[in-house]
C-alpha cells in the first residue's frame, strides 16, 4: 500500500485528500476489518467482532479518531446491520460496489482490502451506491418478503399438481389454475373424502370454461393413500403461505399510511385495471396515488403491484438522477459503451440485477397484443432487433415515463397506436427526402 501511495504522489503535483477523515471497512460474516488514516491511533487497522457489542466498539473507535465518513463493500447481507448502526451513530456511511475497488495491487487480504478502500475513498475515487430513504427501505423489505412468500407458495401449487398427476387426476389440464375457486373447492372436497367425480364436478365455478362433464372425466383416477397425504401436505403449506401473505399485506397497508399525502385530495379517474390473483387484498392503487401524487397504473403494462415494486426500489426523490437518461442508465436499460481504437466493440447493457429493471421488463412483455403506443413500439422493435432487445427498449421507455411522472407530477396520457404510426411514417418520409436530396433527386407523391 505504501508503494502505491509513493507512486501516485510522485506523479507531479501530489493529490489532495477530499475526505481526510475517511475510514474503510472490509465487511465479513464473523469480523470486520477497519482502516483509518495513518497516524490517528496506535493501530491503523483493527479487527472487530461482528457481534453487536463488537460493532458498538467499532463505532466508538471511529468517533475517538474523529472519523466522519466510512466506506464499505456490499458483501451479501452482512453489511446491513453495521450500516444501520453506524448511520444511527451519525456517521456518513457509503456503500460501494466491490467491482469498483477490485483492482488492488499485490496480495489480497482483509487488511489490504480495508486499507485500499480507505485510500480510494480518501481521494474521492469511489462512488456511493444508491440507497433510498429509510421509509422506502422499510417498504422495500416488506415487498421483497412478500415476493419471496409468493415464490415459495407457487412451489406448493406445483406439489399439488404432482400429487394429482400421480393419482391420474387431470384437473390441472381442464381448469386454468388449480389454485382458483374451482380447483381449490374440488381439491378440498377430495381431502374431505369425496370420490364421486360427478359430485366433485358440481363444485365448478360458473365462470369456468370447462363443462361439468369434462371435469368429471378428469377426476376419475387412483386415489392412493400416500398420494392423498402428499396432496394434503401441499394444500396445508399453500394455506400457510396465503396466511403469511395476508399478514404481509396488512403491514404494507399500514406502512403506506405513514407517507405524506401528495395527491392534493384529488380522486383517481374511474378507469382502473383488473387486479391479479397475487395482488394485495387492499386498494394498492389508491395508496400509491396518495404516496406519489400520480397514477403510475396509467402506463400500459404497469399494474399496482408492479408500480409498488418500482417505487420500493427507486424511492420518490427523482432529483437523485440529473435526467431521465441517467435514471435509465442506472437501471441498466441503456446500451453499453465499449469503444476502443475508433471501433465500437459491443453495445450490450451493463450487467445489472436491479429489481426495478426486472419489474419493468416483465411489464413490457405483456404489451405484445396491446393497442397502445408502447405496444406498437414493442412490435416494431421486435421486428427489427428481436424480442430481447425490444423488451429492454420498451422497458427503457417506461422508465423515462415514470421518471417524468414522478419528477413533474404530470399524468400520463397514451396517444394511441395511430398517433405513433403517423409519427413513424413522418420520420420515414423525412429520411427518404434526405436520401433523395443527397442523390440530387426529389420525392413526388404518386
Amino acid at each position: 500500500m505504501a508503494k502505491v501511495q509513493v507512486q501516485i504522489e510522485n506523479m507531479g503535483t501530489p493529490m489532495r485528500p477530499i475526505y481526510p477523515n475517511a475510514a474503510g471497512i472490509d465487511v465479513g460474516a464473523e469480523s470486520h476489518f477497519v482502516a483509518i488514516p495513518p497516524g490517528r491511533a496506535a493501530q491503523d487497522v483493527r479487527e472487530f467482532s461482528a457481534f453487536t457489542d463488537g460493532m458498538h466498539q467499532l463505532a466508538d473507535w471511529l468517533k475517538e479518531n474523529h472519523i466522519d465518513t466510512v466506506v464499505m463493500e456490499s458483501t451479501s447481507v452482512y453489511w446491513i446491520p453495521l450500516f444501520e448502526l453506524l448511520e444511527q451513530r451519525g456517521v456518513d456511511v457509503r456503500l460501494v460496489d466491490a467491482r469498483h475497488a477490485k483492482g488492488m495491487p499485490g496480495r489480497k487480504t482483509d487488511v489490504l482490502d480495508c486499507q485500499w478502500l480507505q485510500y480510494l475513498h480518501c481521494y474521492g475515487l469511489l462512488s456511493a451506491a444508491f440507497r433510498p430513504e429509510d421509509k422506502i427501505c422499510v417498504l422495500r423489505a416488506y415487498l421483497r418478503q412478500r415476493a419471496m412468500l409468493i415464490e415459495n407458495m407457487s412451489r406448493h401449487i406445483q406439489h399439488m399438481q404432482k400429487a394429482l398427476t400421480q393419482m391420474n387426476l387431470k384437473l390441472q389440464h381442464v381448469v386454468s389454475d388449480i389454485s382458483g375457486d374451482t380447483g381449490m373447492r374440488i381439491i378440498r372436497a377430495i381431502l374431505k373424502g369425496e370420490r364421486d367425480p360427478h359430485v366433485l364436478a358440481k363444485l365448478r365455478d360458473r365462470r369456468c370454461k370447462s363443462t361439468a362433464e369434462v371435469i368429471a372425466q378428469s377426476l376419475k383416477g387412483n386415489y392412493r393413500t400416500e398420494h392423498l397425504f402428499e396432496l394434503e401436505q401441499a394444500v396445508s403449506l399453500y394455506d400457510t403461505y396465503r396466511t403469511k401473505i395476508t399478514e404481509c399485506d396488512s403491514r404494507i397497508q399500514a406502512h403506506l399510511k405513514e407517507f405524506d399525502d401528495q395527491s392534493g385530495n384529488q380522486t383517481l379517474p374511474p378507469q382502473r385495471k383488473k387486479a391479479g390473483g397475487n395482488d394485495p387484498n387492499f386498494d394498492l392503487t389508491d395508496a400509491l396515488y396518495r404516496m406519489t401524487g400520480v397514477d403510475l397504473t396509467q402506463i400500459d403494462g404497469i399494474n399496482a403491484l408492479t408500480a409498488s415494486k418500482v417505487i420500493a426500489e427507486i424511492g420518490l426523490d427523482m432529483t437523485r438522477w440529473p435526467s431521465a437518461s441517467h435514471f435509465a442508465s442506472w437501471l441498466g436499460l441503456c446500451p453499453g459503451n465499449n469503444k476502443s481504437g475508433g471501433k465500437q466493440k459491443s453495445g450490450r447493457c451493463k450487467p445489472c440485477s436491479n429489481r426495478a429493471k426486472e419489474a419493468l421488463c416483465v411489464a413490457a412483455q405483456t404489451l405484445y397484443r396491446s393497442k397502445c403506443s408502447l405496444g406498437e413500439f414493442l412490435r416494431r422493435m421486435r421486428a427489427r432487433l428481436g424480442a430481447p432487445v425490444a423488451i429492454k427498449a420498451t422497458a427503457h421507455k417506461m422508465a423515462r415515463i415514470i421518471y417524468e411522472m414522478l419528477r413533474t407530477k404530470t399524468p400520463y396520457r397514451d396517444k394511441g397506436p395511430e398517433h405513433y404510426n403517423a409519427k413513424m411514417k413522418a420520420r420515414q418520409l423525412a429520411s427518404l427526402e434526405r436520401k433523395a436530396k443527397d442523390y440530387g433527386m426529389k420525392l413526388v407523391p404518386a
